[in-house]
């Protein structure tokens, strides 16, 4: 089981001085990034957000993004395809139904933070 991430994606969090918590579950760690900025095009513009790391990490990829509370557009509507709710840690998460093609060996969670970063920079 997945007890604990690389060294390289500890690094990168505490470089980008994330307030994160790392939980494990038999499927493997959520990563829980309190206080994770979102750009201008968002309300509320923080939000703790988690990210299902899975047993086999890196090898198995990452793929969507859950905030608490629900994060909208400024003008009220959901984002594409995040109007979905899921439990996660006993919590109701909003699910970001984004998909990575995933990339052993070369992802982690640097890439995709970075991606996600991006997919949320153009505000739908």
């Amino acid at each position: 089981m997945a007890t604990k991430l690389p060294e390289r994606d500890i690094e990168f969090l505490q470089e980008k001085e994330f307030n994160y918590e790392l939980i494990e579950f038999p499927g493997g760690l959520y990563l829980i990034i309190n206080d994770f900025p979102f750009p201008p095009a968002y309300s509320p513009r923080t939000a703790k957000t988690l990210i299902v790391v899975p047993v086999g990490y890196p090898d198995s990829g990452l793929d969507m993004i859950f905030t608490s509370p629900d994060v909208k557009l400024t003008d009220d509507h959901w984002p594409q395809s995040s109007e979905a709710h899921v439990i996660h840690n006993e919590l109701t998460w909003q699910q970001w139904s984004r998909h990575y093609i995933w990339r052993p060996g070369i992802d982690n969670i640097r890439t995709f933070i970075t991606a996600m970063k991006q997919e949320l920079e153009k505000g739908k």
